[in-house]
């Protein structure tokens, strides 16, 4: 089964790492990453840029609107994703547990819907 693990970093984390220990995380996700290629288990992963180079599209009317964002009631935002192939929850967790980010924030996984179209229907499977 695939998972996505998104990773959730605490804002208070953006300001307090040092340029040195930003690094070393850095460098322990590249590892992390390295040993689920190996197992067979990673089918992608990558951090995301700071919230404050994204927008929001929301439906208005006929149209969307664009605001910048995310400006959610937080003290977390999303920071990355892993895609992952494990074969349950539990071992999705065990996975999830061993992310280097999740020292300083949340994990949150979610199994993936295989969405198919048969006949008139859209299903999960």
């Amino acid at each position: 089964m695939r998972f996505l693990c998104l990773i959730y970093t605490s804002v208070d984390v953006d300001g307090r790492l040092t340029q040195s220990e930003m690094n070393h995380l850095i460098a322990e996700h590249f590892v992390f990453d390295e040993g689920l290629r190996r197992d067979g288990a990673l089918i992608v992963s990558d951090a995301l840029a700071l919230r404050d180079k994204s927008i929001v599209i929301r439906p208005d009317g006929n149209a969307f609107s664009i605001t910048d964002g995310p400006f959610v009631e937080t003290k977390e935002h999303l920071a990355g994703f892993y895609l992952i192939e494990a074969p349950d929850l539990d071992g999705a967790a065990d996975i999830a547990r061993r992310i280097p980010s999740a020292r300083y924030g949340a994990i949150e996984i979610r199994p993936v819907r295989i969405l198919t179209l048969r006949g008139d229907l859209a299903e999960a499977d």
